[in-house]
């Protein structure tokens, strides 16, 4: 049976490739935190504002009164 002869520390399945691992993980960690920060602020300066839909009570009014034909009615 064929020795491996080829094994060292520094090899890329030892401590070299450990460390390529663990900086390529970080970098994307790194960079999935600065893309939420800037989505946060974005969203912080361009926030949604729901006064059109309840500034007025029409809307309101108009879909109770279309929701009173599909509630459930008592059994006379």
């Amino acid at each position: 049976m064929a020795d491996n002869t080829n094994r060292g520390v520094f090899g890329l399945h030892g401590v070299t490739g450990m460390l390529i691992a663990t900086v390529l993980l970080l970098s994307i960690l790194v960079v999935l935190t600065v893309w939420g920060l800037g989505v946060q602020q974005q969203s912080a300066s361009n926030f949604y504002d729901p006064t059109p839909i309840t500034g007025s009570l029409e809307n309101v009014k108009q879909d109770s009164t279309e929701n009173a034909n599909f509630a459930f009615k008592d059994a006379k």
